[in-house]
């Protein structure tokens, strides 16, 4: 860890701490809502609510960062957010409760990633030893990965103890630690932009992005269904395969997320010396893989092993994309317009996140089985093959810097 300057390593441990309490309440609390017994189509709606309520927070925090703002600030926000989201999901028994619940963890989720997205580059330019920004991504994913998985894992052992809904005091806990954390060491801030930097042109820079935010809605849409769609499809079953009991469910999300542990760093550091095309299509092939595999599950009675066999292609493809997509946007874009593209770029996130569930508790209530929203994925995943050919070439402001990464 001492190759990393300290600023990178304060940041990863800030995100480790973030991402244990996330990681359990973003891909458990479907489960919580399963057992109250709301419908899928209930549970779905709020997870939608909650990414269409992080659009605009995402755009303010970009425009923000990018006059200069500190990192800290959008992220303090966003915790307090956070603390009043899962007070409320801790104790709601009704509709109206858990959709409140998730708005304000949405509210917090469009504060928090812009901001500790462009920390990672400006804490990888941090002196005396500067490192390239991807490398400084590889890191934080990890931590992120390593949180989030340990997460899901304390979760399901808190199913097991019948008091799922614990996972809302483990974020508390987390978010109260990250507070005294920032409040000690707060994040860098971004570069003041000038006056004729501000009035330049969005025609100028947006256009290379576009295949990339492309990419970007379609590959995001995958954790989305990761978090609504699959817990569900697990515990009801599918055309032919068993119902699992939900303590299980929660095992075999572990799983996938313990394998993107395990994966993470050594696959983000292969791909950082490559060009980001290579990651991202690397990506989309292992998504198809998963995707189809969790398909073919439905047809079998065994199909749970099929489900199993599907973990490692999907924890691929977030391990090829998530680093990969965040230094291309950087990459891509120059300095003085890195917060607002960083901000478009987690807005994929939200758009995903809030299509993907009503889509997927549509199709779950539909056909009774995730099997056709699982196949269509895996063929829109390969079509989206056809979008890595068309990226830009660099910013001329990052060139020097991409050339020495690679």
């Amino acid at each position: 860890m001492s190759q990393f300057p300290l600023p990178l390593r304060e940041l990863a441990l800030i995100r480790l701490v973030s991402s244990l309490g996330a990681g359990a309440v973003l891909y458990l609390t479907p489960l919580v809502f399963h057992q109250v017994g709301f419908s899928a189509v209930d549970v779905t709606q709020g997870v939608a609510l909650a990414a269409l309520a992080g659009t605009a927070g995402r755009l303010l925090c970009g425009l923000l960062l990018d006059r200069g703002l500190n990192c800290s600030l959008p992220v303090l926000l966003a915790i307090l957010a956070s603390l009043a989201g899962d007070s409320q999901l801790l104790g709601a028994a009704g509709l109206d409760g858990y959709l409140l619940g998730q708005l304000l963890i949405g509210l917090a989720m469009g504060l928090y990633w812009p901001a500790i997205e462009l920390a990672v580059p400006l804490s990888c330019a941090a002196p005396p030893a500067p490192i390239p920004s991807a490398r400084g991504y590889a890191l934080v994913r990890s931590a992120d990965a390593a949180g989030i998985a340990s997460g899901a894992l304390i979760g399901s052992v808190l199913a097991g103890r019948t008091w799922l809904r614990g996972i809302y005091v483990l974020d508390i806990l987390c978010l109260i630690a990250m507070a005294l954390l920032l409040l000690l060491r707060p994040l860098p801030a971004p570069q003041r932009r000038a006056a004729t930097e501000i009035d330049d042109s969005w025609r100028q820079w947006l256009p290379p992005l576009l295949p990339l935010l492309a990419i970007t809605l379609l590959a995001t849409t995958l954790p989305a269904l990761m978090q609504s769609a699959l817990p569900l499809d697990l515990v009801r079953g599918g055309l032919a395969r068993r119902a699992v009991p939900e303590t299980l469910g929660a095992l075999l999300i572990g799983l996938q997320l313990g394998l993107l542990v395990l994966i993470q760093w050594p696959v983000g550091q292969a791909l950082a010396r490559r060009p980001v095309g290579i990651g991202l299509g690397l990506s989309l092939v292992s998504f198809a893989l998963g995707t189809g595999l969790l398909a073919g599950s439905t047809l079998l009675a065994g199909g749970i092993w099929l489900v199993l066999l599907a973990q490692p292609p999907l924890a691929l493809g977030q391990a090829a994309f998530l680093p990969i997509a965040t230094e291309a946007v950087i990459e891509l874009t120059a300095r003085p317009h890195q917060g607002l593209a960083m901000a478009l770029f987690s807005q994929c996130f939200a758009i995903s996140a809030f299509a993907a569930p009503l889509l997927a508790g549509l199709a779950l209530e539909g056909h009774g089985h995730g099997g056709f929203l699982w196949l269509a994925m895996a063929l829109l995943c390969l079509a989206g093959l056809l979008l890595v050919r068309r990226l830009g070439p660099a910013s001329p402001a990052c060139v020097s810097r991409s050339t020495r990464r690679r």
